[in-house]
């Protein structure tokens, strides 16, 4: 099973994309590929440049990862309550290819900050918006305080009821008929 994981920000220490990774190793025999946004950088989106440039590579190539996968992991970094710009971004230019960007895959998502918040506008966000983007949506956690949940020494989380979440989260997103979707 190839699973695609990324973090939903430019950050070169995203601690979401630590997240996405270390939810993907709870996938037994997973083939994990994990993106980083920074190899995905565009123009801002506006229909004035859509017609002039076209689809870029690099939003068709977000598209095609997407498409190739058989799961997807996300973990949205919350900024001011709401998508990181970077995604929101390649988002919407991958929106314009198809607006079903998450083409239909089974998809888990996260949202973790160093605070105890987690993250959760944005998960809420994110979850009521996916089922207009073709987002088959298996599970959603939110990890608070991430720092004292993670230790960036074994690369782990360490607190119990995280790591039972992000495993259920994990299974959820491999069963061929989920019988538990999360409510959008």
């Amino acid at each position: 099973m190839k699973i695609l994981a990324f973090g939903a920000s430019n950050s070169k220490s995203s601690i979401n994309k630590t997240l996405a990774h270390f939810t993907a190793t709870l996938i037994h025999h997973a083939d994990v590929e994990v993106l980083d946004l920074n190899d995905y950088a565009l123009p801002i989106y506006s229909e004035d440049i859509e017609k002039d440039i076209g689809q870029p590579e690099a939003a068709k190539r977000f598209f095609e990862k997407i498409g190739a996968a058989d799961g997807v992991i996300v973990s949205f970094a919350e900024h001011n309550g709401t998508y990181s710009a970077a995604y929101k971004n390649l988002f919407d230019w991958a929106s314009r290819i198809d607006q079903k960007v998450f083409q239909n895959k089974p998809t888990l998502y996260l949202a973790t900050s160093p605070g105890p918040g987690g993250a959760a506008s944005v998960l809420a966000a994110a979850k009521g918006s996916a089922r207009f983007f073709g987002v088959d949506l298996r599970a959603a956690v939110s990890v608070g305080s991430f720092y004292d949940v993670f230790d960036a020494n074994s690369g782990r989380i360490t607190d119990p009821t995280v790591l039972s979440e992000l495993t259920s989260a994990a299974e959820a997103l491999v069963l061929d008929d989920s019988v538990e979707r999360v409510a959008s």
